[in-house]
Formats: C-alpha cells, structure tokens, sequence
C-alpha cells in the first residue's frame, strides 16, 4: 500500500507542473520563457542541494550528459511555451504521446527488437495525437502551442533516454538541471536585453515556477528515481499512463477547463496504444 500511494504522489507531481504551468501563464503575470528560467533555477537549487547532502559534491560531467542537457532545456521551454495558450488536460497528454513516440523511436534506431504490438500501440497512440490536432469543431489547440507542446515532449523523450545511461540517476538528473538553469539564465539575460521580454512579473506565477521546479519537479523527480527500482518497467509506464487524467481532473476543478468529446478520444487512442505497448501479452489470458 505504501508503494502505490508514493507512486500516485509522484504521478500528481507530475501532472501538477501542467496546472502550475498553466495557471501560471494564463493569468498573463509572467512571459512563458521567464517561467521556463525560473523553474529551471529553482529545480537546480533543490536538486544541488539534494545531491550535495547526499554525496557531498556535485559531478558535472558523465555519460549523456549533452543529450540530457540539450533534452532538458528543449523540454522546459517548450512546455513553458504551449501552456501559454493550452489548456491542462489536452497539453498533457500531447507531451505525454510524444515522449512516447520518441523513445519508441528511439528504441527502433537503436537496434531493439520492436514486437508487433509495440508496433500497433504507437500506431494507436499517433493515431490520437493526430485526432487531437486535427483542425475542426473549434476544439484543437492552435498550431503554435500545439508544435510547442510537441518539441517539449522530444526534449523529455531524448533526456530519459540519455538517463538510461545515468550510472547514479540523482546526480545526472542535478548535473542536467544545474547546466540546464545555467544556460537558462544566459537566454533569460539575452532576451531582456533585446528587451523582448521584461522582469515586471507579478508575485504569484513566480511563486507557482519555484514550486514547479523545487518541489514538483525537483522533489518529484527523486521520488520517482527512488521509485524506479522497486517497481517493473511495466508497471512504470502504465503508471505515467494517469498523468494527463490528474491534469485534465485538475484542470477541470482548479481552471476552470471543460472536458470536450475530442480529448475523450484522443486519451482513449493515446492511453489504449501506450497499454498496448507496455502491458505483457498474456496478461488478458491471466485474467
């Protein structure tokens, strides 16, 4: 029982970022890559400290670390970028279809043995993005975001997959998100010397990107690390399969946003396609 309530509270932490993002960028008090920068140095200061009470000293280098890096920075901006003009719910599960394409993507070019229904579940789950895009009914986020959201779910695509390759999964995680914040705040100083955006943020949404960055994702990502081992794979990504439903909840009652047929859909395909994939081929006969 202890387990499974320390998985759902890491799946909240996870959909939180997508309300916290949200609320924090549709209120207008704050641009998308102010937020972005903020998240990231907040993160990076709780995961250093983490680290650093841990082992006593932060290592910066390692393997994958500029895809993890590179993969990091993409994801944060993107993400911040689409809940400009996206709603909770439908951002979430794009990002989440897209993480999933990605890695089965990324699995495919690696030379890994893909079985036919890992095959007919990213079919599946394609097929959802793509309903969830299409133009029509008035209900398909706009392109911009859209595309957004998408590069965002590359970016965290490509930095677990570079994780995999984390020989300590806390200190690669701090070393990304340290270098990440880094160059974060190089972008930050650059745009607001062009003066394309301006550091008259109201109190609120930067409270909502520190605990976005310290707490749901810093805290949040180190749970979910000390997670990894006691659970199967399998069962990890069938748990990641809740998280654009927490946030389409989430958004529901703390936003404001309505549930629309399209979404209903696009969560079946997407959901139904990454079950398909991961759950083992005899489970239905075990049942």
């Amino acid at each position: 029982m202890r387990l499974f309530l320390l998985v759902a509270l890491t799946m909240t932490a996870f959909a939180a970022n997508s309300l916290l993002n949200r609320a924090a960028l549709a209120g207008g008090g704050i641009d998308a890559t102010s937020f972005g920068t903020i998240r990231l140095l907040a993160g990076a200061a709780m995961l250093a400290v983490l680290v650093l009470a841990r082992h006593g000293a932060l290592k910066l280098g390692g393997p994958g670390r500029v895809a993890g890096v590179a993969g990091l920075f993409l994801y944060i901006y993107g993400f911040s970028a689409a809940y400009a003009g996206m709603p909770a719910g439908p951002g979430a599960l794009l990002l989440f279809g897209m993480v999933q394409v990605t890695m089965f993507g990324g699995g495919a070019l690696g030379g890994e043995a893909i079985p036919a229904r890992r095959w007919i579940g990213a079919a599946l789950a394609f097929g959802g993005l793509v309903w969830l895009l299409w133009p029509g009914g008035g209900t398909a986020p706009s392109l911009p975001h859209a595309l957004a959201m998408l590069l965002a779910g590359f970016g965290w695509g490509i930095y677990s997959l570079a994780g995999r390759k984390a020989e300590v999964p806390l200190v690669a995680a701090a070393a990304n998100m340290v270098i990440a914040a880094g160059l974060g705040l190089l972008v930050q100083l650059g745009v607001m010397g062009a003066g394309h955006v301006a550091a008259d943020w109201a109190l609120t949404p930067v409270l909502l990107a520190v605990i976005s960055g310290a707490v749901t994702s810093g805290l949040g990502y180190t749970l979910w690390y000390a997670l990894l081992p006691k659970i199967p794979g399998s069962v990890a990504a069938v748990a990641q399969l809740t998280v654009p439903v927490i946030a389409m909840a989430g958004g529901m009652i703390f936003l404001g946003e309505v549930l629309t047929a399209r979404f209903v859909l696009a969560a079946l395909l997407v959901l139904g396609g990454v079950a398909v994939s991961v759950l083992p081929p005899g489970l239905a006969r075990r049942r």
